[in-house]
């Protein structure tokens, strides 16, 4: 039987993969303009999600823990711009930003797999007054704002191409038929309409 610490382990790396992958999945088959063009008024893309989440990780599940990872982020110095780690300069190529996500899995892992969950670690941006977190507040923070951005990244996929789902197949959707989608879009545009009617808005 496995040990509770054990199976807890294994759940917290399963739902973090899983969103790790469904971000990582939206940059598959996008030139380089439509994985980095900003698609809302605050310029929120789909590369700069990608850059973000592995900075967050390598913080959080890293330095947090007295395990610096060694890889230069200039974009979280005192010094960058603000919201430096939501885009990519034109230098900052897709493959060095997913090769770096990457290695943010493997030290974000290794953390995990060598400290108890109940270790103690101090998040060195955070108050002092509040910047003690155990390692599995920790992971289970840094699931929930890589499933936030992956839930980002779902919608700027579907702008650009419409495609959706979990996964390149489509998983976890209804329908793979875009005349099922057109009229199930209409028939959502049909009860708005009529419930702003009703409402005299």
């Amino acid at each position: 039987m496995t040990a509770p610490a054990d199976a807890a382990r294994s759940d917290l790396h399963r739902y973090l993969q899983q969103a790790r992958d469904a971000l990582l999945w939206k940059l598959e088959g996008l030139s380089e303009y439509d994985a980095r063009r900003p698609m809302t008024p605050t310029g929120t893309n789909l590369l700069g999600l990608v850059k973000h989440a592995a900075g967050v990780e390598l913080g959080y599940l890293g330095d947090t823990f007295g395990r610096p990872s060694g890889e230069p982020l200039p974009w979280l110095a005192d010094a960058a711009e603000s919201n430096a780690d939501m885009w990519a300069t034109a230098d900052e190529s897709r493959a060095l930003v997913v090769d770096l996500y990457r290695r943010a899995w493997a030290h974000a892992d290794a953390t995990l797999d060598a400290l108890p969950l109940d270790t103690v670690g101090r998040v060195p941006w955070w108050p002092d007054d509040r910047a003690e977190v155990t390692l599995h507040h920790a992971v289970v923070r840094v699931i929930a704002d890589t499933q936030r951005h992956a839930g980002h990244a779902d919608i700027l996929r579907e702008l650009v191409d419409g495609s959706a789902g979990l996964s390149g197949t489509g998983a976890g959707l209804p329908s793979a038929d875009p005349a099922w989608w057109e009229a199930h879009r209409d028939r959502l545009e049909h009860a708005a309409r009529e419930a702003g009617r009703r409402s005299g808005a």
